[in-house]
């Protein structure tokens, strides 16, 4: 019995030591007031990452988000606050055709993971909303994650 009973718990620390997924740093930040202004940026300090490793921006939107995509611009900047890399994002959140929301969810909320093409390395990674609209709804939080390649 002992034996059965301790062969069960070291498969279960083997199924958590296998689901690592190799996450290196993530952190999301949300909108109290519900709507991402146009002048809200969205900043996240890093600490020295590793290489290789792919960077992905995560989009915590609900059904009333009233747009298909959803435009953010990145900007990376260095340890001395330099603009290292900036670029305009299209991240598409409802299928075009069909309507129907693109990612992970259940109920009202999804969340739709897009990979960011960083080409530098970076100290800070600064969102803004880029949808022409002054407060753009919907949107309930946006987050960074980065993981070993």
């Amino acid at each position: 019995m002992n034996a059965r009973f301790v062969g069960l718990i070291l498969t279960v620390g083997f199924l958590f030591a296998g689901c690592n997924s190799e996450r290196v740093f993530e952190e999301y930040e949300g909108f109290k007031s519900g709507t991402w202004d146009v002048s809200d940026t969205v900043s996240f300090e890093v600490k020295k990452l590793p290489t290789p490793n792919s960077t992905l921006v995560a989009v915590k939107y609900t059904k009333d988000y009233e747009f298909r995509n959803l435009y953010l611009r990145y900007i990376l900047k260095d340890s001395l606050g330099q603009t290292v890399e900036t670029k305009l994002l299209d991240v598409p959140l409802f299928d075009s055709k069909s309507g129907k929301p693109l990612g992970e969810g259940y109920g009202s909320t999804f969340t739709k993971y897009d990979t960011l093409p960083v080409e530098n390395s970076f100290r800070s990674i600064h969102l803004l909303q880029y949808m022409r609209v002054e407060k753009l709804s919907g949107i309930e939080t946006v987050g960074v994650k980065v993981v070993k390649n």
